[in-house]
């Protein structure tokens, strides 16, 4: 989802007066942590209390709304403190992020009829698993593109 600065002022304030922000899941780079549909509900964070694996919505250099795992943070003498963030189908990273452009932290993803928090245990487990064996992103991706070229076969679209 494309945003323009207006639209991220306008969400940073959101979440700074009403203390948190809740958008619906568009894509299926978290799959299947969060899916499209999904309802996630993130609050103001601080920087530097991220802990590797925490979900944080940001704006990308490309001016996207994303929310991906946090990896890690960039530290050089010559680079600003910047931070790495990773889907968890994706097999990169994402380009470095400022934190002046990091909006806010998952707390919840809220499915059809089950909530689950980011701090639940098997989420944990799943953060953990995700970043300590990246094929697994690599299986997550596969599934997705048979997934999706099974859709294009069934529905008769080249």
């Amino acid at each position: 989802m494309l945003i323009d600065e207006a639209i991220f002022r306008l969400l940073l304030r959101t979440i700074q007066k009403e203390g948190w922000l809740e958008l619906p899941a568009t894509g299926n780079s978290m799959f299947p942590y969060i899916q499209k549909g999904d309802k996630c509900r993130f609050v103001p964070c601080d920087p530097s209390a991220l802990n590797k694996g925490d979900v944080v919505l940001f704006l990308s250099s490309s001016n996207q709304l994303i929310a991906h795992r946090f990896v890690k943070r960039t530290e050089s003498q010559h680079i600003h403190n910047k931070f790495v963030f990773k889907g968890d189908t994706n097999l990169g990273f994402d380009q470095p992020v400022e934190n002046c452009r990091l909006i806010g932290k998952l707390t919840y993803v809220k499915k059809k009829h089950v909530t689950f928090t980011s701090d639940d245990v098997m989420a944990r487990i799943w953060a953990y698993l995700i970043l300590a064996f990246p094929i697994i992103s690599s299986f997550l991706r596969r599934y997705l593109n048979g997934k999706t070229n099974n859709n294009l076969k069934i529905d008769g679209v080249s």
